[in-house]
């Protein structure tokens, strides 16, 4: 029953991570429903989440033709901070990690729900020439720097995270961004992935039962994206991700 349900769970979150965005919402708190611990929960989820992130990022690599100069650093920056991520999070005992979890949540929550209308108020306030200047330039890559840390120590909202910076950077093309924000999540997902392979981090039955989940949710909702109402879906995911938010203070908290 584990497995099926786990599989199910897999099922949705990548079905939403086609059409809307907020997998790890769902996929995150199965496997810790599932009995995994909560660190390896989280890598878990990454490497999850890791598959989709390829897959997303080939199927946009067109989209990305502008701006493919930007990859090399980009990419370093990306391989770096998500190594740095991955390695915070092993050392990171499982009882404290269960006591962050839930500001992690709320965090990734309410970057879900209001993402787009900080993307659209930094593409009308940061103009894009301010970003060729030698100061904002070591800002932008220190911001980017941060944001694959935290995608290494956990995946949920990066996504988002990403989109909010790129548009800070000066890109407005939302089909290069969405292409240049998988690639970014690909490398920080992959580093990570491979740091915690290494250290037995990973829970790989379980995982893998979530992969195989995510990975026909997200093909077979990418087939049928246009007959299903994101906004609706988005309304749901935000439903759903506070409800798991405040599970997880009570369950935190309330023994405390």
């Amino acid at each position: 029953m584990t497995e099926i349900l786990l599989l199910l769970a897999g099922f949705a979150g990548g079905a939403l991570n086609s059409l809307a965005g907020g997998g790890s919402f769902i996929v995150f708190p199965a496997l810790l429903f599932a009995g995994v611990p909560p660190v390896l929960a989280n890598a878990s989820n990454t490497y999850a989440a890791l598959p989709g992130y390829v897959s997303g990022a080939i199927g946009y690599w067109k989209a990305m033709a502008e701006h493919r100069h930007r990859l090399l650093v980009f990419g370093a920056i990306a391989l770096i901070g998500g190594y740095l991520g991955a390695e915070l999070l092993l050392v990171v005992p499982d009882a404290v990690f269960a006591m962050v979890v839930p500001w992690l949540m709320l965090f990734a929550v309410v970057l879900f729900a209001f993402g787009a209308n900080v993307n659209r108020w930094l593409a009308r306030t940061i103009k894009p020439s301010r970003a060729s200047r030698t100061t904002g330039a070591v800002v932008l890559f220190a911001m980017l720097a941060l944001v694959c840390v935290y995608g290494g120590f956990f995946n949920a909202g990066l996504g988002i995270l990403l989109l909010a910076y790129l548009a800070s950077a000066g890109m407005s093309d939302i089909h290069a961004m969405n292409g240049m924000k998988l690639t970014i999540s690909s490398l920080v997902a992959l580093v990570a992935v491979v740091r915690f392979a290494i250290s037995g981090a990973i829970d790989w039955y379980f995982g893998s039962i979530a992969l195989i989940g995510v990975v026909a949710g997200g093909y077979l909702a990418a087939r049928l994206a246009h007959h299903i109402p994101t906004k609706l879906i988005r309304g749901a995911v935000i439903v759903y991700g506070a409800g798991m938010t405040f599970y997880f203070f009570i369950a935190a908290y309330s023994a405390a």
